[in-house]
């Protein structure tokens, strides 16, 4: 299966959303967890899927400068 460019930046911002979503969630329940240990892991949980979801912004960056330069050296 191939897939454009184009559609690898959406595919990008959507694993981008659904990571900071889970990493919002993550974050935001830290509160209600009174053991240490749990807690702890609970952060770790978090801050794992933002580095997910800051790995999918950089390869939608990357998919939009590629797809840029693309287009620029097609009309040189």
């Amino acid at each position: 299966m191939k897939i454009s460019m184009q559609m690898s930046v959406v595919l990008a911002a959507i694993l981008a959303a659904i990571c900071f979503g889970v990493a919002i969630t993550g974050f935001s329940s830290l509160g209600d967890i009174a053991d240490p240990v749990q807690r702890a892991d609970g952060r770790g949980f978090a801050w794992f899927w933002t580095f997910l979801g800051i790995v999918a912004v950089a390869f939608g960056i990357l998919g939009v400068w590629i797809v840029r330069t693309h287009k620029d050296s097609e009309d040189a």
